[in-house]
């Protein structure tokens, strides 16, 4: 038997070993983690992630692996940016959120890099201008 775990990134799946059910056995038991994307490049390719990584460590505290991999370290150094320059008032914590992008969307907007709303989802065109501002920009 499997378990499917709807959660805010997908579907996840757990073996019988997470949860059975048998007769007789008493009531089904599951624990369901949701947890931030561990990455999120945000569409940029991992040659221009380590270029904005070189960047952020230059300026702005980044202090991780220059890989290439947008992580929790990475989005730290980025929202410390966004909360000195562009609005953003959530905590120092690395989670990809609408916070996170609403400010990132204000940053490109001003630049002339965004032209849509600051709606806080990092739809295509958020991710067409974080990569042209990236590739236009040292961070």
């Amino acid at each position: 038997m499997s378990v499917v775990v709807l959660g805010a990134g997908g579907v996840a799946t757990a073996g019988a070993g997470i949860a059975s059910a048998t007769p007789g056995s008493g009531p089904v038991s599951h624990r369901a983690v949701v947890a931030p994307l561990a990455v999120n490049n945000l569409g940029l390719s991992t040659a221009e992630a380590q270029n904005a990584q070189r960047s952020l460590r230059d300026a702005w505290g980044y202090t991780g692996a220059i890989d290439g991999q947008l992580g929790t370290e990475s989005w730290k150094a980025i929202q410390r940016s966004l909360k000195a320059n562009w609005g953003y008032t959530g905590a120092i914590d690395g989670v990809v959120g609408v916070g996170t992008i609403s400010a990132l969307q204000r940053a490109l907007k001003s630049y002339g890099y965004y032209t849509g709303a600051i709606d806080g989802i990092a739809g295509p065109a958020t991710q067409s201008a974080f990569r042209m501002y990236v590739n236009a920009n040292d961070w």
